[in-house]
């Protein structure tokens, strides 16, 4: 039986070398793939053909995209709108990558339960701050780490907190999303271990199997519940922190 680690392994599908660099297709990629063709099917189906008064499927994808615009609308305000693209891409392509590694009997791959795609988005956030904010503040973006109105002292000793804090931004973000994910499919192996190894005890399956069974079904609808939360919690921070760039709080 395998590991409750053993679904984290990434397999080579398709080794491809360019000179000394390993660019093999795993099953990482594949999954990946995967959640973006779910995305554009999704954006597709639902606006092949606007109309006026929208049907269910394109009143869907509206309500995904107005959600993603009134978060940036109450934590930036109206010109974070512009960056509305940027988050809308990140929460329903973290969103799908969460989903479909819940999708059981077909082998699923969860990309964000590796901390190097997690961080990777999280670099692209970080980065993106950061352009934004020397872009339009200029050096005067520093200001964001000295409080206004601070003696030197204190002044140094919280500088040198909020650098420290700024800089650990795309580490807390990555580990955040990855932590949760990792965790929480380890317990689903687990438990479902649980099933099949009490499940199969003499003429006692149905009284030994059914509690860790019951417990297996309640984490998945957990499960369901942690990736929605976990790809709004992403976009949110994102928001946050494109905040900063742009009205230094």
């Amino acid at each position: 039986m395998a590991g409750p680690m053993d679904q984290f392994a990434i397999k080579v599908l398709h080794p491809l070398r360019f000179g000394a660099y390993d660019a093999s297709f795993t099953n990482s990629a594949l999954w990946m793939a995967v959640a973006l063709a779910a995305v554009a099917a999704f954006l597709f189906v639902g606006t092949a053909s606007p109309q006026l008064v929208p049907t269910r499927r394109q009143a869907a994808v509206e309500y995904v995209y107005d959600f993603v615009r009134k978060m940036l609308d109450d934590n930036v305000g109206p010109e974070g709108r512009r960056f509305a693209p940027l988050i809308f891409a990140l929460f329903i392509f973290v969103l799908a990558c969460n989903l479909l590694g819940l999708m059981p009997w077909v082998g699923a791959f969860t990309p964000t339960s590796h901390v190097t795609i997690t961080f990777g988005l999280a670099v692209l956030v970080f980065l993106t701050v950061c352009i934004v904010g020397f872009w339009r503040h200029g050096l005067h973006f520093l200001t964001l780490f000295w409080p206004k109105d601070t003696g030197i002292v204190i002044g140094a000793f919280v500088f040198v907190i909020e650098v420290l804090s700024f800089l650990s931004r795309p580490f807390t973000l990555a580990i955040r999303l990855f932590a949760n994910m990792t965790a929480g499919h380890v317990l689903l192996q687990v438990f479902g271990t649980f099933v099949i190894a009490l499940g199969s005890i003499g003429a006692l399956p149905y009284v030994l199997g059914v509690v860790p069974l019951a417990v297996s079904v309640a984490l998945c609808a957990l499960e369901l519940l942690i990736a929605v939360v976990q790809a709004y919690v992403f976009a949110l921070l994102a928001s946050l922190y494109l905040n900063d760039a742009i009205n230094l709080h």
